[in-house]
């Protein structure tokens, strides 16, 4: 649309040199549109106003009509003769009118009529196809009913062609009457004959429970009819004779194992909808006794029954029990292209009969105030129900297994959640009663970390205890994994937690800020070498072995689950890693307290010196030897030897002696700038007194001021200084404050050279 809008109109020969055409259009618009047949005015214009102001738009197409209006008078100017004769050629136009009209009435007469008879013999057609329809309908409804009428009596003739029910089963309420009707004469006189009768009884059961499935289909589609209604007693009955038998069959055929039998009554049961019924059958018949033995309930006391509130040896027994006597007819439900997927024994008839026991013979068993027998019956009960998902043919028949009532009620009786709460009150709790404590507490036994180097201090030991614990096997639900991995990052955050809050009180001083921080206030380095020492073997464990073993229980999740849970843990031991330097600073700040005791001899120098005549010196001050003692003690002590990494050593000692440098600096420089100062102020009042007596100075230029024999004091010290940090392995010249230090008291001639 863009290339059209902007097409110029085409300019005459004439024109190529001439004055501009009067008539012309701008690029934008393009006359030779409005004659398309798909012209659209409104998009057009649309189009235009995107870029072409309103009035300018509408000043043009006004000029355009107008050179339109133009074009059309010219075109009658040149062709006046044509247009003027037309005229004459129309002659009795209203004749020839009347002469069209007439043939077109009698059309349109015809049309009418015919159309009127159309829509009779339409209306008659339509009246007949109703007709139709209703014959159709009674028809269809008379045939239901006697379908219906023939299922009926064909099921009372079947129902009459059973054998006869025995007087002694179990459950018959049939009166005598009923009796008479299902009687013809066979009995079940002879055992070896049993058999046949029970499958023939079977099979006939089965037919009439599919007649019995196609009344219910006719019944569903004649409703409100008085004939069905009247034949709602007859129903009744048969459905009730047919689920008698029909029990009774499947009772025998459970009791004698029959297979054909069970397979044909439960055809029969799923034809008639009635699942529920087979699997109460088999609950009561089979299931129950059984049961009943092993966890003994009710009004039979507790004979042959295990004592105590244990599921494990009680679930043995009812495995047993069904391999013995529920197998078969698992199997034969699971049967492949057999149409009795729909019933469900596994839920409906035997998890819910062993719910059932355990609620009335050992409600305690769900009880999750004793953790340790609450999660050994909990573990007991998953291997149970996952060796009832054994005997599923497929997974879906699994998925459909979960997803029965009585599993969920199954699952509900576990209460995990509460479960959580106590272990999370015995770890947690247990943490804390071992980090509230005044001091840190070395321990004599050997930590249970698995390597030669173990854990010293009792709360770290107790903090590696209560992580193990959250994935213990008599500790861990794996259903629960996700509590228990925020509970291991809870207690490492508690441990983190507890030693700054130490770290911090011992730096300000105030230990009653924080509580359970009075042990950081009286901690000693060799305890924080303790802390360092259980920092390094807690991370080393975490992200080794514990770290493995976690992702090992939870193998079976996704990746994804895997590496969220991998990170989790190491971001949790990354935060133990933080504290080192914290607890590395605490102990440089004791040392260097200590060795802040002897450098503040270095203010003795300036009384030494001061308005006395002693000869410039030629050896270090004492003091010198004892400011790195305390650092070399620490460092050649029994602790440090054992529990310090070489690379902790190496931090610690660089850090003490930088810090020490560092004091050294400001004492000496603080000391030499009040020298200067005084021996410049002495300096200006001798020279006022010279000049009031009228005297010369007798002081020559070689005689040495009090401050150089200070500086030379303080320069010989640093020389030693740097020997004893040599000793010690720390190179004095990689330290920015002995550098300074040097620049301060050295000689002019060795400004630029550091050598000791």
């Amino acid at each position: 649309m863009a290339t059209d809008l902007h097409s110029p109109l085409p300019r005459s020969a004439t024109d190529l040199f001439g004055d501009p055409i009067d008539d012309s259009h701008p690029l934008w618009l393009t006359p030779s549109k409005f004659s398309d047949p798909e012209f659209d005015p409104e998009s057009y214009i649309s189009d235009l106003r995107t870029f072409v102001p309103f009035d300018t738009l509408r000043s043009e197409l006004r000029s355009h009509l107008g050179a339109l209006k133009h074009e059309l008078v010219e075109l009658i100017n040149r062709d006046y003769a044509d247009f003027v004769s037309l005229s004459t050629k129309l002659v009795d136009v209203d004749g020839v009118v009347v002469r069209m009209r007439a043939p077109l009435l009698e059309i349109k007469e015809k049309i009418l009529s015919f159309r009127g008879s159309v829509d009779s013999s339409l209306a008659a057609l339509q009246s007949r196809l109703r007709q139709r329809a209703q014959a159709n309908e009674a028809r269809e409804v008379l045939e239901l009913l006697l379908d219906t009428f023939h299922v009926v009596s064909k099921v009372e003739k079947l129902i009459k062609e059973l054998p006869t029910v025995p007087a002694d089963w179990p459950g018959s309420n049939i009166n005598s009457t009923e009796k008479g009707q299902i009687s013809n004469g066979i009995s079940l006189q002879h055992a070896e004959t049993g058999t046949n009768l029970r499958e023939t009884q079977s099979m006939l059961l089965e037919r009439i429970a599919s007649e019995m499935n196609r009344l219910k289909f006719y019944i569903a589609h004649a409703q409100n009819m008085p004939f069905i209604e009247n034949m709602v007693k007859r129903i009744q009955n048969a459905s009730l004779l047919l689920d008698t038998s029909l029990g009774h069959c499947f009772i025998d055929g459970l009791e004698h194992k029959d297979a054909s039998v069970i397979y044909n009554c439960l055809r029969a049961y799923a034809a008639t909808d009635n699942t529920n019924s087979a699997e109460e059958i088999f609950r009561s018949t089979i299931v129950a006794p059984f049961i009943q033995k092993v966890i003994p309930h009710g009004s039979s006391g507790t004979v042959g029954g295990s004592t105590g509130d244990d599921l494990e040896q009680d679930y043995e027994r009812i495995k047993q029990h069904i391999e013995d006597d529920c197998k078969f007819l698992l199997e034969i439900s699971s049967t492949e292209n057999s149409g009795l997927h729909v019933f469900s024994f596994l839920a409906n008839s035997i998890l819910k009969e062993v719910l059932s026991a355990i609620q009335k013979g050992k409600p305690g068993a769900f009880s999750p105030g004793r953790p340790m027998e609450f999660l050994k019956n909990y573990k007991s009960s998953l291997s149970f129900l996952e060796y009832l998902e054994g005997h599923c043919p497929s997974r879906s028949a699994v998925a459909k297994f979960r997803e029965e009532p009585v599993y969920i009620e199954f699952m509900k009786q576990w209460n995990t959640g509460v479960y959580f709460s106590l272990r999370f009150q015995e770890i947690a709790g247990s943490l804390d009663s071992a980090l509230t404590t005044t001091a840190l507490v070395p321990s004599q036994k050997t930590s249970n970390l698995g390597n030669s180097q173990s854990l010293v201090l009792k709360q770290s030991i107790s903090l590696m205890d209560c992580l193990r614990s959250c994935w213990r096997d008599d500790v861990l639900v794996l259903s629960s994994s996700d509590k228990f991995l925020r509970l291991f990052l809870q207690l490492l955050s508690r441990y983190s937690n507890w030693l700054s809050a130490g770290l911090s009180a011992r730096k300000t001083g105030n230990a009653a800020a924080s509580s359970g921080s009075d042990w950081a206030t009286s901690a000693s380095p060799d305890d924080f070498l303790y802390i360092i020492h259980d920092l390094n073997n807690l991370m080393e464990e975490v992200r080794g072995d514990y770290l493995d073993h976690v992702l090992g229980l939870l193998k079976s999740c996704s990746s994804e689950v895997l590496d969220l849970v991998k990170q989790s843990i190491l971001q949790g031991s990354d935060s133990l890693k933080v504290l080192q330097p914290p607890v590395i600073n605490s102990i440089v700040e004791a040392l260097v307290e200590k060795s802040a005791e002897d450098l503040r001899q270095l203010k003795g120098i300036t009384a030494t010196f001061r308005m006395t005549n002693k000869p410039l010196p030629v050896r270090h001050s004492p003091y010198v030897s004892g400011v790195l003692r305390p650092l070399k003690v620490f460092l050649e002590g029994e602790q440090a030897a054992t529990y310090l990494t070489t690379e902790h050593r190496k931090e610690l000692l660089q850090g003490t002696a930088s810090e020490i440098t560092r004091r050294y600096y400001e004492l000496a420089s603080d000391l030499v700038s009040v020298a200067r100062k005084t021996e410049s102020s002495l300096q200006k009042i001798r020279l006022g007194a010279q000049r009031r007596a009228g005297a010369s100075s007798d002081v020559s230029d070689n005689n040495i001021s009090d401050t150089d024999k200070i500086c030379m004091q303080l320069f010989l010290d640093i020389q030693e200084y740097g020997r004893n940090l040599a000793l010690l392995g720390v190179d004095a010249t990689s330290i920015l404050a002995y550098r300074s230090l040097w620049q301060c008291v050295a000689p002019l001639e060795r400004q630029n050279t550091i050598s000791f």
